[in-house]
């Protein structure tokens, strides 16, 4: 499939893949920083965004998606930065394509599979009625009760487009709730990456353990591990200064 693709800035390209929930425009202040030196590629996922829908969610399907499009646009190797599900995305791209992928940064997720905490956040994006009229505030208050944290609403929300011909989802709701159990693991991929790799793990996040840390260098031996300080698991929205304080050196480390 060819992702939507928002570019901004010259050089080396450098490609964004966005987690569950998320669009390119999720990474617009980190993009523009990085276009200063990149040519910076934000992708909208399958069954995200302005990309298309497919049933299909496994990680080998969304690596080739990326590998297309990056080959598409002539942009291919790339540097590849992820988050959670994208950087699942971008492991597997790894992988399977290793001559595609200059450097890897993951941010705050494994190559393992996680407990099934999102599903209800499906549900409840479902269950909103989306009738003629709807307001911003009404589904947010028909969220509330399965995502009580006004920043996850806040963030689910940017998916909801008002008015127009009615309110609907920019998102394949259908297909990622049939698919959670995919999103949820990791493959059992052959080979190794030998490139170079920068994990980065949220202070406050769970996501990325020091148990996780074998797993990650059996696959990628050459993987370095640091800790965005003061974040949770988006940590490139929490703390984008520590982000990018630890981002920007490592792409230019070659």
């Amino acid at each position: 499939m060819r992702l939507n693709a928002v570019e901004a800035g010259e050089g080396a390209p450098l490609a964004l893949l966005h987690g569950l929930f998320g669009a390119a425009g999720n990474w617009g202040t980190i993009q523009k920083r990085l276009a200063a030196a990149h040519r910076v590629i934000a992708l909208d996922l399958r069954n995200h965004g302005a990309s298309g829908r497919d049933a299909a969610m496994d990680y080998p399907a969304m690596a080739d998606d990326v590998a297309a499009t990056l080959e598409a646009l002539g942009a291919a190797p790339a540097a590849v930065l992820g988050h959670s599900m994208g950087g699942k995305a971008a492991m597997a791209l790894a992988l399977a394509r290793p001559a595609l992928v200059r450097r890897l940064i993951v941010a705050d997720i494994a190559p393992v599979a996680y407990p099934p905490g999102l599903r209800e956040y499906v549900a409840a994006m479902q269950a909103v009625p989306l009738h003629p009229g709807l307001t911003r505030r009404e589904a947010d208050a028909a969220l509330a009760p399965a995502v009580p944290e006004a920043g996850i609403r806040a963030f689910l929300l940017q998916n909801l487009r008002l008015g127009g011909e009615g309110p609907q989802w920019r998102l394949g709701l259908a297909e990622i709730a049939d698919a959670m159990p995919v999103i949820e693991g990791f493959p059992d991929l052959a080979g190794r990456y030998e490139g170079p790799v920068l994990v980065l793990r949220g202070e406050r996040s769970a996501y990325v353990r020091p148990e996780h840390e074998a797993r990650f260098r059996a696959l990628f031996p050459a993987v370095e591990f640091a800790t965005v300080p003061a974040a949770g698991h988006w940590v490139h929205a929490e703390n984008p200064a520590g982000f990018l304080a630890l981002v920007e050196p490592f792409l230019g480390a070659g």
